[in-house]
């Protein structure tokens, strides 16, 4: 049934971002390693929410990595809607769990931000298309890695990116938090620079000799 791949986005997405936001709630609690514990909360999370419902969806969880596989024809434009309803969905539950076992101040700690505007987005563009171009990639060539592969690539961008632009890549995952949490101060950002770089990941991919083979995201 369609509506079970966008239920499966949501559920996906909801894990992500429940886990993600849950590990930065335990470094203030515990005062662990930031830099450790949160990238791989959200890199684990995404890697349990692939094998959880991945085989439903496809495992996207992120409105950037539709974009891309709609661009790629993997995806209809009623699923690129759909998905990102389920995404968007499922990313505000896990921010309203979060209230629900925390407070809207806990919450507003786990929103994504920045000190710089630019260096941010040109963050969220970059990474994002990296991110993106091996997820295309390894979807394609590699799929029976695809998912340990594609969540680990997301625990080194969130070590890269942090302190810096809170390393989102994801518009969904941000805007959870931010409306959950009270504030969209600089989400733009995070709208922008990950589509944009989805966008330009996918053009990269097709210059690379990216094929129409069938491959394990759709």
């Amino acid at each position: 049934m369609v509506i079970n791949k966008y239920l499966a986005e949501a559920v996906g997405t909801f894990i992500l971002v429940f886990v993600g936001s849950m590990s930065v709630l335990a470094t203030q609690a515990t005062d662990g390693p930031l830099m450790v514990v949160v990238p791989l909360g959200f890199g684990l999370a995404l890697l349990g929410a692939i094998y959880a419902v991945g085989h439903v969806s496809g495992g996207h969880f992120n409105p950037a990595v539709t974009l891309a596989m709609w661009l790629d024809k993997r995806t209809s434009f009623s699923d690129l809607i759909g998905y990102w309803i389920g995404q968007i969905v499922g990313a505000l539950i896990a921010s309203a769990v979060v209230l629900a076992a925390s407070s809207k101040e806990a919450v507003a700690t786990t929103i994504t931000g920045f000190e710089d505007s630019g260096t941010a987005l040109v963050l969220e563009f970059v990474l994002t298309l990296i991110f993106l171009l091996v997820i295309l990639a390894v979807t394609r060539k590699a799929p029976a890695v695809a998912g340990v592969v594609i969540s680990l690539t997301l625990v080194a961008i969130h070590m890269a990116g942090i302190p810096f632009s809170g390393a989102s890549v994801n518009p969904a995952r941000s805007f959870g938090p931010a409306l959950i949490g009270g504030s969209f101060d600089g989400y733009w950002v995070y709208v922008v620079g990950p589509l944009a770089g989805a966008a330009v990941a996918w053009v990269f991919w097709r210059m690379f000799g990216g094929s129409d083979e069938e491959g394990a995201v759709s």
